[in-house]
């Protein structure tokens, strides 16, 4: 960062990766912007790793437009973990050099910076154990895991869940999650991670390059659809009588099903994250013990944002991808 003088007052600049217009990734390139000031219960945290999330490339791409309006430059990105600049004054939980993580509002953005200002009670502690780009892969991807199976489907020892899209970035979050929550866990994959999948802790592996999980004769408590390719309507069947659908993708077909679902026991669920410190402090302790394990599938520098996005973009990811370095 550095300082500069505007109109006879004095700014702070930073590096951000920044895009001028809707479109591809090719738009994402690093450049200087002006760092966000410090506001009345919020804090600055000098960005050291950040994480990349689908929605980071749907908000680059327009489909939220309607949300995110068409003020230019943007800052993309939700999930990060630095060190605290300054704190609001009122606040006694965070100091200058604590680490911490969290996330920004996903519809706003703002994580590939160089300085992110949040609310102080959207972020917590991160333990001295983890490296950042550890830490910057956990946030928006384990609480909505977490928030998914706990919160909305209720899941609780003994019940069974299927995870779809168990390899992915939340995928990887569910599968230990559910398995610390005490259930039973089947996880959809390629063959590629059956066996990352176990060693995660899966009960049970579905190939479903080989198997059409869809034909199978037994039944779940909760379906977990965390890939987004699988309705309500498809996999109701596979749920027990009383079971809970949960999905990642907030499409009107899933807020509708949740809706006028007419079997009444079934119930149908959008996860729509929230970045709560308690949550992210309850993480942080799992982290520490060793129950829940970081699963980094490449790191960039931030000056290969474009990179980064484009890769995710396959839906190859075997966990998550992250961005790291500030150097060009």
């Amino acid at each position: 960062m550095r300082t500069s003088l505007r109109n006879e007052k004095v700014t702070t600049i930073m590096k951000a990766v920044l895009y001028d217009r809707y479109g591809g990734p090719e738009l994402l390139h690093l450049g200087e912007t002006i760092a966000p000031p410090l506001k009345r219960g919020y804090v600055l945290v000098n960005v050291h790793a950040a994480a990349l999330n689908p929605i980071d490339c749907e908000v680059r791409k327009g489909r939220f437009k309607f949300m995110t309006g068409r003020k230019f430059p943007r800052i993309p990105g939700s999930d990060f973990a630095g060190e605290v600049v300054q704190a609001s004054p009122e606040i006694g939980d965070f100091k200058k050099g604590d680490r911490v993580y969290g996330f920004t509002e996903v519809f706003k953005g703002g994580s590939y910076a160089e300085v992110v200002s949040v609310p102080a009670s959207t972020i917590s502690h991160v333990p001295d154990t983890l490296s950042w780009e550890d830490a910057a892969s956990i946030p928006l991807a384990a609480l909505t895991a977490l928030q998914g199976l706990r919160d909305q489907a209720q899941l609780a020892k003994g019940q069974s869940v299927l995870i779809n899209g168990a390899s992915g970035g939340v995928g990887v979050h569910a599968v230990q999650i559910a398995k610390i929550l005490g259930a039973e866990v089947t996880a959809i994959c390629s063959y590629r991670n059956t066996d990352r999948m176990r060693d995660l802790g899966a009960d049970f592996v579905i190939d479903y390059t080989q198997t059409n999980y869809l034909e199978q004769p037994r039944t779940y408590d909760v379906f977990f659809d965390v890939f987004g390719n699988q309705s309500y309507s498809k996999t109701r069947h596979l749920l027990s009588p009383a079971g809970h659908y949960v999905s990642t993708i907030p499409t009107p077909g899933n807020f509708l099903s949740g809706l006028t679902n007419p079997f009444r026991n079934q119930q149908v669920h959008v996860v729509v994250v929230k970045s709560h410190r308690e949550n992210l402090a309850l993480l942080a302790e799992w982290l520490h013990s060793g129950l829940l394990k970081p699963i980094v599938d490449k790191t960039f520098a931030f000056s290969e944002a474009d990179q980064a996005q484009s890769y995710l973009e396959t839906r190859r990811a075997r966990g998550k991808v992250v961005l790291h370095h500030w150097g060009v």
